[in-house]
């Protein structure tokens, strides 16, 4: 089964690797999820309107062992290197516990690492600063598994329950590591990953250059 992508309607060759099923989609946000985000995740004086984003909706694997379709808004830059990032990662079958957008938490960053959830888009500042805006405000940032991945500065760990995955060498399912094939996946494409900082330890976060 060849995977493939749809693009504002037109259907083209996806990933070859991604051969397995999984079908990925790239469509401009209509007037009803622009609405929608409106005041939640986007509002008026964020660094990039919404008819800069994309929705790309996607097949990933879940910790179930089954294929889910999930979404991400992201910047239109970036949609297709994010269809080819998460085709590999379909093809390795990492998996993935939940991918909705933030509006589904009300925009609330806190909300959404506690589920577990992989997201891009959100207008917000950057995490422990007030102010500044986040790389997710451009639509070029991605966190991934934020409970298996979490974001750590000295003692402080986030999401909570990430405390359990404090410890890197203990390697579990839907960890990211430097240098595996999740990594591989986003910087070979140009992403940098939050877990090569030095401080904070970022280790769910993949972020584009903003240009």
């Amino acid at each position: 089964m060849v995977g493939l992508l749809m693009v504002s309607g037109a259907r083209i060759a996806g990933p070859a690797e991604a051969s397995d099923g999984y079908r990925a989609s790239i469509r401009a946000i209509d007037a009803a999820t622009a609405k929608a985000m409106t005041g939640v995740s986007w509002r008026r004086g964020c660094p990039v309107p919404i008819s800069d984003l994309r929705r790309v909706e996607l097949t990933h694997w879940g910790f179930d062992r089954r294929r889910h379709q999930g979404e991400l808004i992201v910047h239109r830059d970036v949609a297709r290197d994010v269809v080819a990032v998460f085709g590999t990662l379909y093809a390795i079958r990492f998996p993935i516990r939940s991918m909705v957008p933030v509006d589904s938490f009300g925009a609330d960053d806190d909300r959404s690492m506690a589920a577990d959830n992989t997201s891009a888009f959100n207008c917000r500042p950057i995490t422990g600063a007030a102010s500044g805006f986040s790389v997710h405000s451009y639509g070029k940032a991605i966190d991934v598994n934020t409970v298996e991945n979490p974001y750590v500065r000295g003692t402080t760990v986030l999401p909570a329950a990430g405390r359990a995955f404090a410890d890197r060498a203990d390697v579990r399912p839907g960890m990211i590591r430097h240098g595996d094939r999740v990594w591989r996946a986003f910087t070979t494409r140009g992403f940098t990953w939050g877990g090569d900082w030095r401080s904070p330890k970022d280790y769910q976060h993949f972020q584009a250059p903003i240009r």
